[in-house]
Parts: C-alpha cells; structure tokens; sequence
C-alpha cells in the first residue's frame, strides 16, 4: 500500500473566503500514482474547514448568511474567547463546517458524484494556513 502526504497553503485575501480545492486535491493524487483508495482532505488550523459542495456562488452567499446569523462576527464583546482575539466566531463556524473530507479514489480520480467540489473554507483569513492532504491506496 502507498502512502503520499501533502501540505496546500492558502492565504486569503479576506477574513471569510471559500476557495474550490478540488484541483489541487486531485494533483496530489495524481503526483502520488495512486489508482485505488481514499484522500484525506484536512484543515491544520481551527478557524478554518474543508467541505464538499457545490460551486455555486449564490450558495456560497447563502453559506456566508447562514453562519453570520447563527455566529455573527460582531459585536467582538459577544464572546468570551475574544478577551484575547477577535476571532470566537471563526471557531464556531468551523464546529459547524467541519474540519476534514475522505473521498474515494476510483481510477486514480476523485469518486464523486455530480456537482460535488472540494472547499477550503476559511473564517479568519489574511494569513498562512495549510490544509493537509494525505492519500493512502494502491
């Protein structure tokens, strides 16, 4: 059995962002020769999320509406993490996105089905933040 890890770095341009990975998820399978198996997909960073949905973008606004009416950003004062940062809402965000995918690997591509794209999700972004992709298989 194969075994081939890598890291992807995004720095976003906002706070809140959400970048289709799926791409680069499937270079990596495609540099490690593996043809049967599963992709780990995982954020390394707890204000951060790794999904699979759509790319749509009216569905990535209702995403960003969605999660600002159940965390919203502001008022900072809202939260008790923010005694330190202002960032209580980007964790609570995360909790709800989650932080990792596993997907099959069929033919030395992704499995999906239709529509089916692999996101970066960041909350508490303008800064480095890796996602690792770890794929085991034949």
């Amino acid at each position: 059995m194969k075994s081939y890890r890598k890291e992807l770095w995004f720095n976003t341009s906002f706070r809140r962002e959400y970048l289709n990975i799926t791409n680069e998820v499937q270079a990596a399978i495609d540099e490690s020769g593996v043809k049967e198996g599963l992709v780990l997909v995982n954020a390394m960073h707890i204000t951060a999320s790794v999904f699979i949905n759509d790319d749509e973008s009216g569905l990535h606004q209702d995403f960003e509406n969605f999660l600002e009416r159940i965390a919203p950003e502001k008022p900072y004062s809202q939260y008790h993490h923010n005694g330190y940062e202002d960032n209580a809402d980007a964790h609570i965000k995360r909790q709800i996105f989650g932080r990792e995918v596993v997907c099959a690997i069929t033919e030395g591509k992704l499995d999906f089905g239709p529509w089916e794209q692999i996101f970066y999700g960041e909350f508490d972004g303008k800064r480095n933040k890796r996602v690792l992709v770890k794929i085991i298989g034949e």
